[in-house]
């Protein structure tokens, strides 16, 4: 018997009825040879670790803009803290820690630099919008490995796409994934922001924080034991109805105290022009788009808006604001 297959009896033999097996996955967009060690959802989460579209996340924004400190987050060291808290819950209950991961790993592959700022711009000025999970989709079905992308399975695409609240994933895995994200971004952008002097812990709302704790590891710990609790042998991922409220009435304070208006948003108006100058210009000059990123639509039938959008939403803050320099801002020249 291969090593994969030994892995597969152990999921029927260890999770919970309800998880996912990789042995039942519904597929991946093209069929191949399966890996002789790894399971499917194995061989997926490795294939996003080592894929580039990972590796930019360390240089894209997650709320602070080219903040000064070293101890920020950015979308990757987000990406890790959605990573160990959907892991945690799935393995409490005993569903595939393998997918879950997977999942959390590529959800925001897709993101633009300068985080939802640069997600904006690309929706405003994109006759076919723009939204970074469906970006990520994209970035797994095709723009990665010079356009034959990642072919990952039907259950790791579904929870990628069906990540933000309104979405509906199809697995349990990707529920997880879609509560966890919300759990890490609330509670570590609270960190953020009173390290960047934006709040205080005093600022934080009282009834919310009486219910989930004071503390950034109180709160983790407080919203992951209460969907233990709530969810442990059923077919569904839930949270007690007060540890809920509370969370949504703490993300409401998010939005208006820190995510609109705030000093952590002072350079936004700036990199949202650079991120519409960019699409703007790459439109009337597609031959300054490099020869080998333009090489993975010969043969295909992309519209031009797209291949731009693509482009723009793979690069870095840093290299966005370099490759803006570049067009726009006169260089020093000698005639030595």
């Amino acid at each position: 018997m291969l090593i994969r297959e030994v892995q597969e009896k152990k999921e029927y033999d260890l999770l919970s009825p309800y998880a996912s097996k990789a042995a039942e996955t519904k597929g991946r967009l093209f069929e191949e040879e399966k890996c002789s060690i790894r399971t499917d959802f194995q061989r997926d989460r490795d294939r996003i670790i080592h894929c580039k579209s990972f590796r930019r996340l360390k240089h894209k924004t997650q709320v602070f803009i080219t903040p000064e400190g070293d101890h920020y987050r950015t979308r990757l060291t987000h990406t890790l803290e959605v990573a160990q808290i959907a892991r945690t819950i799935a393995r409490a209950l005993s569903l595939n820690e393998d997918l879950t991961e997977a999942i959390a790993l590529g959800h925001d592959l897709g993101h633009t630099p300068f985080g939802h700022a640069g997600e904006e711009v690309l929706n405003e000025v994109c006759p076919y919008g723009f939204k970074h999970y469906e970006q990520s989709i994209r970035v797994v079905n095709f723009v990665e490995k010079n356009g034959k992308g990642l072919n990952l399975t039907w259950e790791v695409r579904d929870g990628i796409l069906n990540h933000p609240s309104k979405g509906s994933p199809g697995t349990l895995e990707g529920k997880i994934v879609q509560i966890s994200d919300k759990i890490a971004y609330i509670n570590h952008d609270i960190d953020d922001a009173i390290r960047g002097k934006v709040l205080t812990e005093e600022d934080l709302p009282k009834d919310c924080i009486e219910v989930l704790g004071k503390t950034f590891t109180e709160r983790i710990d407080t919203m992951i034991h209460d969907i233990v609790k709530n969810s442990i042998n059923q077919p569904y991922i839930k949270m007690s109805p007060d540890v809920e409220e509370s969370m949504k009435k703490l993300r409401k304070f998010m939005f208006s105290h820190v995510y609109i208006g705030s000093k952590a948003k002072e350079q936004e108006k700036k990199a949202q022009h650079i991120v519409k100058e960019l699409y703007y210009y790459f439109m009337n000059h597609p031959n300054e788009i490099p020869k080998d990123f333009y090489a993975i639509y010969e043969g295909k039938d992309e519209a031009q808006e797209r291949i731009v959008c693509d482009y723009i939403a793979g690069m870095t803050d840093r290299y966005a604001i370099n490759k803006y320099c570049e067009i726009y801002v006169p260089s020093s020249w000698s005639i030595y």
